[in-house]
């Protein structure tokens, strides 16, 4: 069970790194920045169906941020993204699995936690990068992080909503059903 466990973490981070990734590449800066819609995140909807979906998609994050470190060259800054973004994304799996029970209260939590958590360091990362005013807007990011967190919270919590609720949600519904998910769910089941 144990050794099933890893496995399942394993592959899921792969997969996540690699959907940001391909994300990054074909949607430029929609993966990271101010204004998100990172597809991998869809892959959240796991956590409703194993618990290893939890480390694996913290783990999945983390190699995508620091593979983002090297290919857009924030810099050390871009640690901020890898310690706080996976947090995020860790604290809404964790929250997923928690309330599995719910699917559509569940996958509420990568939305609240990443439109909480990632907004409180966007403006460091932006202002270290290049980006001086709040993206859309003239208002200067210096002495604006009340303003910019607002701005944050707002678009990051709308594009994770999106992603959650019109890609996690179908790819849940549709895992659910087959037959590997199902013994997976009654394996966990009894395991409590």
């Amino acid at each position: 069970m144990k050794t099933n466990y890893i496995a399942r973490a394993g592959v899921i981070a792969a997969v996540y790194a690699a959907c940001t990734l391909v994300t990054m590449l074909f949607l430029g800066n929609l993966a990271w920045g101010p204004i998100q819609f990172r597809i991998s995140e869809a892959l959240c909807a796991l956590a409703l169906l194993t618990p290893a979906a939890v480390p694996g998609l913290m783990l999945g994050c983390a190699i995508a941020n620091i593979a983002n470190i090297a290919l857009s060259g924030t810099g050390a800054l871009g640690l901020l993204d890898v310690v706080f973004g996976s947090l995020a994304t860790c604290v809404g799996a964790l929250f997923t699995w928690k309330m599995r029970r719910h699917p559509a209260i569940a996958l509420a939590g990568p939305v609240l936690a990443n439109a909480l958590i990632v907004p409180a360091y966007l403006p460091i990362l932006l202002t270290g990068v290049g980006f001086y005013t709040i993206p859309f807007t003239s208002i200067s990011l210096d002495g604006a992080w009340p303003l910019m967190y607002l701005f944050g919270l707002v678009t990051t919590g709308a594009g994770e909503a999106v992603i959650m609720y019109v890609l996690g949600y179908p790819l849940y519904r549709s895992l659910a059903k087959t037959h590997m998910m199902q013994r997976e769910v009654s394996e966990v089941g009894t395991s409590r």
